[in-house]
């Protein structure tokens, strides 16, 4: 990919009821489907791979997409299946040649966004209220984070979605970011 353009970054927060999703014009939404973790095994599969097809469809073809590693101190049910969910995107956006993707350690979007690692749901949702006010996210906090995601990529190719404090960009430096020529 020779030019790099930073509208078609997404950045993609992957969840069974709320996959956050966001590009950097300021468009931002959220897919999921409820119980699938109480579906028979078959049914389950199904409902995962739906879901799946879901999500891709509405990233488009993106030059990048920033998504968030999984967490593996999250607490609740259908730990399994959203890992299920996360590994059937990734391979797919993977296989993608015109997409670039990288994933970013929860803690770094929390620093991103706040400064802090360890962020709650209502700072982050808060942070993208203050500095993207251009995204409708109605506080879903997994809207929010696929914004800091997106926000992430575009300010690492140089295109920064608004200024950020050195102390929050500091969460770019930590990230394995793939090989690309950006603007610097």
């Amino acid at each position: 990919m020779d030019t790099w353009n930073p509208t078609r970054v997404i950045g993609l927060d992957v969840s069974l009821t709320g996959t956050g999703i966001a590009n950097t014009t300021g468009w931002s939404t959220t897919i999921g489907q409820k119980n699938i973790t109480t579906l028979p095994v078959q049914e389950r599969a199904r409902a995962i791979k739906t879901l799946a097809a879901k999500i891709l469809l509405e990233i488009g073809t993106p030059d990048l997409v920033v998504i968030e590693a999984p967490s593996y101190a999250s607490k609740g049910g259908g730990a399994h299946e959203r890992s299920g969910l996360w590994w059937w995107l990734v391979e797919r956006i993977a296989s993608w040649e015109s997409t670039e993707l990288v994933e970013v350690p929860p803690s770094l979007v929390k620093k991103y966004a706040t400064s802090r690692g360890n962020a709650s749901k209502e700072q982050m949702v808060d942070a993208v209220a203050r500095r993207y006010p251009q995204y409708e996210t109605g506080g879903d906090n997994n809207q929010c984070d696929a914004v800091v995601l997106a926000a992430m990529g575009a300010d690492y190719l140089g295109h920064p979605i608004t200024d950020m404090p050195k102390t929050h960009q500091d969460a770019l430096l930590k990230v394995a970011w793939p090989e690309l020529e950006v603007a610097r």
